[in-house]
């Protein structure tokens, strides 16, 4: 029997060790309290303790059991785009205000994919905008005007 080594396992696991390991050795920071009356640092001290032991067992499967994975070529463009709109939204949202900031945003992430037509890219933003609206400006109450005073408004 053949004993494969999965590397992308045994990295991604060797990251959340070291995020789960940072949030442990901040949470030391804080006052942790007793069970039955948990002070600040006893959330991020769980929180962390749980995400390194599951780095730790995809380490483990990772030696063990790992399979050979194929990664095809990488889609930069579609990467690119993503972060550029992302970046985008976080620069303008103030200014230009949540609708249009969203629908710029959610037209830019469609352009990720080459295979979207402009009509259906139209239609995504639209209705991811208007979700967008109602749950984080409706709903939720975020305190980011609707149409920003780069516009006028």
């Amino acid at each position: 029997m053949e004993r494969r080594r999965s590397l992308p396992d045994v990295l991604a696991g060797g990251i959340f060790v070291l995020i789960g390991g940072a949030f442990v050795v901040g949470a030391l920071g804080y006052e942790l309290g007793s069970p039955l009356r948990m002070g600040p640092g006893a959330f991020p001290l769980l929180v962390g303790v749980i995400v390194a032991v599951l780095g730790l067992a995809i380490v483990i499967k990772g030696l063990i059991a790992g399979e050979v994975a194929e990664f095809g070529p990488v889609p930069w463009r579609a990467i690119a785009v993503i972060v550029l709109a992302v970046i985008f939204f976080g620069s303008t949202v103030r200014g230009l205000g949540f609708i249009p900031t969203s629908a710029v945003t959610a037209l830019l992430t469609t352009l990720a994919s080459r295979r979207i037509r402009p009509i259906t890219a139209v239609a995504v933003s639209a209705g991811l905008t208007a979700v967008g609206t109602l749950i984080f400006v409706v709903g939720l109450q975020l305190r980011i005007p609707l149409w920003g005073p780069w516009l006028g408004f």
